[in-house]
């Protein structure tokens, strides 16, 4: 059962990073086959609470949790796989009834109605991932998503999934490195990116600091410690780390574009165009993933770049804006929210005299919360200050355009968190509010509002005006609906609440 699992999750892995038709469909394959050899082995009674009329045998139980692993990386690819719905229900279903089985296996050793053999950690190893990975996920979801799901049956206790992904990662069995490398991602990109900004890096370091002594090439670990190092604003040490990440190991390429990804961004921190458009044209041609956002970015480098400076390789921004559009993809049936918001952004290059994007490169570095990271050098802040600043001089000397307002807005709430950044709060509460003011006259970027209203409520979080913030953060809840990136904003509305009602001086009423 193990070996099937484990060559078909390997299988996963790389079908997951090639994004290859042939990959996905083989490791899929090879998944169901895998499955079948962990079905032989089940008590064949229909349903897990007949089967538990009396002990599951050790083999039994470990080919329980096999089965529901097998079932969730089969939904995985499923979501991967096919674009229609019926599809998409059908993933939907296989991850309930992995779901099912893993909640009632967790009864069963609980209730301690099994019999325990050597392998016993093991078994609870994979029963603590797929609980701890369930609740911990599912925690994430906003309360409106949540409450569908617990209709269905899922429920989500952040605390509770945490803590037994702990107990999996620090234990001696199987799964242990699937725990840690589930809370790794957490630590690093699901708190950074669907947080408020600051991801967990003490939390992360204390996870990796046995793993990196254990495995000191381990290309997986440099990635994570590189990421651990951009977070804390360390980026020099952060771009070493993801370059020797890419020297570890050549035989999956496609772990190089993780590296190239970081490092694109890490050069944009520093305003290095050049060298950030370096990075993006290596995903532009090498990898699957999105080739729409890579081509978006090598344009919006290029138009950071002053117009008296050669482009590389002779490309050009303007040719590139419009060709966006051109390699849209679909990912469980629907285009990936960032996609879809760089081909509405490249729609001003349609034009035969098309609008500029002011600041595209900052733009797009504000949605994956870039400005978190620079908030820790003010050396960087400063420098994406000058930038902004130059773009609003060019802004203000050009001819008024129906973009003109949306551009101005932009800046403004870029520039109120460079303010933020730099501690000139009430400089940054002023752009804020410049932006909200100017609400009714914005015609295409209304995702900026919202986002400014979250902006302006982590600014009075940190002063201290918590009845404030809490309400600007309902406002931004409900006040705005379908526009751009909506989903992620509500992910950073809803981590914002829940911080707030963590702290015990909060009354749980009125969040």
């Amino acid at each position: 059962m193990y070996h099937a699992l484990i060559y078909a999750t390997v299988l996963e892995m790389e079908a997951m990073m090639t994004f290859q038709h042939d990959d996905i469909s083989r490791a899929g394959n090879t998944m169901k086959n895998a499955q079948e050899v962990c079905n032989r082995f089940r008590r064949k009674s229909p349903g897990l609470a007949n089967r538990l009329a009396e002990p599951l045998t050790e083999v039994q139980l470990h080919a329980e949790v096999c089965y529901a692993e097998c079932q969730l990386q089969r939904a995985a690819l499923t979501f991967l796989q096919d674009e229609n719905m019926v599809s998409f229900i059908k993933g939907g279903i296989k991850v309930r009834n992995s779901y099912l089985i893993y909640k009632e296996l967790h009864a069963l050793v609980k209730s301690r109605h099994c019999l325990k053999g050597p392998s016993h950690e093991h078994l609870q190893g994979g029963i603590s991932f797929g609980i701890g990975a369930f609740n911990l996920t599912l925690s994430l979801f906003p309360p409106r998503i949540l409450k569908v799901l617990e209709f269905a049956g899922f429920s989500g206790d952040k605390e509770y999934g945490l803590g037994l992904l702990r107990e999996g990662a620090t234990a001696k069995n199987l799964r242990s490195m699937l725990c840690a490398l589930l809370l790794l991602c957490y630590y690093t990109f699901l708190t950074f990116i669907l947080g408020t900004g600051e991801g967990e890096v003490t939390e992360a370091e204390s996870l990796l600091k046995p793993f990196r002594q254990h495995y000191p090439r381990g290309a997986i670990f440099l990635f994570f410690a590189g990421r651990t190092e951009e977070i804390k604003g360390n980026i020099d040490e952060a771009v070493k780390l993801f370059e020797d990440g890419c020297k570890a190991q050549q035989a999956w390429k496609q772990f190089h574009h993780m590296c190239y990804w970081e490092l694109m961004w890490c050069f944009t921190y520093k305003c290095a165009w050049k060298m950030a458009y370096f990075y993006a044209d290596l995903l532009s041609q090498e990898s699957r993933w999105s080739k729409a956002m890579y081509v978006y970015m090598k344009a919006a480098y290029l138009s950071m770049l002053p117009n008296s400076e050669a482009r590389p390789f002779g490309e050009d921004e303007v040719e590139l804006f419009r060709n966006v559009p051109t390699f849209k993809q679909k990912i469980a049936g629907k285009s990936p929210p960032t996609e879809k918001f760089a081909i509405r952004k490249a729609r001003r290059y349609k034009a035969a005299s098309p609008v500029r994007l002011p600041v595209p490169a900052l733009e797009m570095m504000y949605m994956w919360n870039g400005f978190s990271v620079i908030s820790k050098r003010p050396d960087l802040t400063d420098g994406i200050m000058k930038t902004l600043e130059t773009a609003e001089r060019a802004l203000l000397a050009a001819p008024e355009n129906e973009c003109s307002v949306d551009d101005k807005c932009l800046i403004l709430l870029l520039k109120g968190l460079c303010f933020k950044n730099q501690g000139c709060l009430q400089a940054a509460e002023e752009c804020f509010h410049e932006v909200f003011s100017s609400q009714k006259k914005i015609r295409f970027d209304h995702y900026l509002v919202p986002n400014c209203l979250v902006e302006l409520s982590l600014l009075y979080v940190d002063q201290g005006r918590r009845d404030e913030a809490i309400k600007l953060l309902h406002k931004a809840k409900h006040n705005y609906k379908d526009y751009s990136m909506e989903s992620r904003t509500l992910f950073r509305i809803h981590a914002a609440l829940a911080k707030l009602k963590a702290d015990p001086g909060e009354e749980e009423d009125n969040l």
